[in-house]
């Protein structure tokens, strides 16, 4: 059987699974039913969160003869399941990145003109389609402005600023946004339960920081531990496998920080140089770690940790243990240290003059 990855075989087949973009989908899904439906979109965003997947849902909705109450596709009507098995002529994919010339758009603009066979409407998906050429776009408006009753537009670009004022404001504009850490997790528990993959909280969480708001990025992710680790992703095997820093190393040498142990905190720091981590690295992390416990300290802003349950628990107990003018203190020296790193000679030394900097600050901070 032939092997499919995570993130073509689960991709969204309606609008109720497209995941984070509830408000696109909705608006979508909204002028299906009201026949609303505009002749040319503009879709925005990084990459991995749902724009081409919006594109052909939407191509494959407003073609289905016979949509559910909630406006989603059949998946039975000739249209549907010319669809689904990839031979509809309903649907045309351009990549701009490729095919950006003036000769190309012209073939376009002539196939515009061939009404469709099957369905109501030819919809045009072209992806990246800030990499058109100047003359490309120019040759583009008329037919954006003005296309025949049965073509659909969609544009797809990760780099809106970079698209002609004249094509923007012949489009709907929708900008999506990158997934969160909790939307992500929650999908690749869905996954992880359907390809009967054991997978803890905290592995699949790291999984989602790493994807950094791309489903698409996170499923790749996915795939690459399930190879390395097999049927059971464990939180050590996530880190092991994608040679990241874990919390615990933070939490370590955040305590000998609180504690004023300079020596501990040299050590830690050794240790994670020997792992083959940069130094910079380290401080990133770790200015990053202080930045979690000050918002853990609040229950009003703990909810900005993306971070499992008994993680954000830990989190919320250093928090306490420290107060958050010392953290600030720490944040701000750490900060400066990181803006002057490029510049020094040794970086090494640098690194471990911010940490015998910022177990001062927390022994000043003690005695106060």
């Amino acid at each position: 059987m032939e092997y499919i990855v995570s993130a073509r075989k689960y991709r969204p087949a309606n609008f109720q699974s497209v995941v984070g973009q509830s408000s696109i989908t909705q608006t979508l899904k909204n002028a299906v039913r009201e026949k609303r439906i505009a002749h040319s979109y503009l879709f925005c965003g990084p990459r991995g969160v749902g724009k081409t997947t919006c594109s052909r849902i939407f191509a494959k909705t407003i073609n289905c003869s016979n949509l559910s109450a909630d406006i989603e596709p059949c998946n039975e009507c000739e249209s549907c399941r010319a669809f689904n098995e990839n031979r509809s002529f309903n649907i045309h994919e351009l990549d701009a990145a490729s095919n950006n010339s003036v000769d190309d758009i012209r073939t376009l603009i002539d196939s515009v003109r061939v009404p469709p066979q099957v369905g109501s409407y030819s919809v045009y998906i072209i992806d990246e389609v800030h990499m058109l050429s100047q003359a490309a776009f120019n040759a583009f408006l008329k037919t954006l402005e003005e296309p025949p009753a049965h073509a659909i537009f969609i544009l797809a670009t990760t780099e809106k600023h970079k698209i002609l004022p004249t094509i923007i404001s012949r489009c709907q504009v929708f900008d999506f946004h990158r997934i969160t850490v909790p939307d992500v997790v929650e999908y690749l528990k869905y996954v992880a339960s359907q390809e009967g993959i054991a997978a803890e909280d905290e592995a699949l969480t790291v999984i989602g920081q790493k994807a950094d708001g791309a489903m698409r990025d996170a499923l790749s992710i996915f795939d690459q531990i399930v190879a390395f680790s097999g049927n059971e992703v464990t939180y050590k095997k996530v880190v092991d496998n994608l040679n990241i820093l874990d919390y615990e190393t933070f939490f370590e040498a955040t305590e000998a920080i609180k504690a004023h142990d300079y020596l501990k905190s040299l050590l830690i720091l050794d240790d994670v140089l020997r792992r083959g981590f940069d130094a910079l690295n380290f401080l990133n992390g770790l200015t990053h770690h202080l930045r979690n416990l000050l918002v853990a300290e609040k229950p009003e802003t703990a909810a900005l940790l993306d971070v499992s349950g008994q993680t954000a628990l830990r989190y919320t107990e250093q928090s306490q243990s420290i107060g958050a003018q010392a953290i600030i203190a720490l944040i701000e020296a750490l900060s400066q240290s990181e803006l002057t790193y490029r510049t020094a000679h040794d970086k090494r030394q640098h690194v471990e003059f911010a940490l015998l900097h910022a177990c001062m600050i927390g022994d000043e901070k003690k005695k106060s």
